[in-house]
């Protein structure tokens, strides 16, 4: 079995049978999980692909929160 590399995505079955996948840190920790369940694999794969274009998205946040700590 190969070792798995970090950080990466992990793809798999929940027990509803749907895919999912969750993102997981270099120190191996979840930082991100899919919101929805997929009947194909396809688009479970498809929803990971859109994460990956979102990298240079921006953030927002409220005005009353931006200068916080």
């Amino acid at each position: 079995m190969a070792v798995r590399p970090y950080p990466s995505y992990w793809l798999y079955k929940d027990n509803r049978g749907e895919f999912r996948w969750t993102y997981d840190a270099s120190n191996g920790r979840t930082i991100a999980v899919s919101s929805e369940g997929y009947m194909r694999k396809a688009d479970c794969l498809r929803s990971i692909d859109i994460m990956k274009a979102s990298s240079g998205s921006p953030v927002w946040m409220p005005s009353d929160i931006a200068n916080a700590a």
